[in-house]
């Protein structure tokens, strides 16, 4: 519980609601204090970041996330390895 201060807070409706209403930001006093940055551009991080999460967060990438990294390798060398026979099978 914050008493006696005035915060600055940013509220983001969620791009995707499944997984949440809206976001609450809480924005940094030095924010706007002559680093030249707008009240339009802490808005628009503030919306990437929401977006950023839903993205991360749907079952399809939790679902890549859980690939191994050598699985990875194996493919793209898997997916060379066949770009390279029908090029040659091309010529």
């Amino acid at each position: 519980m914050v008493k006696g201060v005035s915060r600055r807070v940013i509220v983001v409706k969620s791009p995707d609601p499944r997984l949440f209403e809206e976001a609450i930001f809480i924005v940094k006093e030095e924010a706007f204090c002559g680093r030249g940055v707008s009240a339009e551009q802490v808005l628009q991080e503030a919306r990437s970041v929401a977006k950023g999460y839903v993205k991360r967060n749907t079952p399809f990438m939790r679902w890549l996330r859980r690939i191994p990294i050598p699985a990875y390798l194996a493919m793209g060398a898997l997916m060379a390895t066949a770009c390279w026979s029908f090029a040659l099978y091309l010529c």
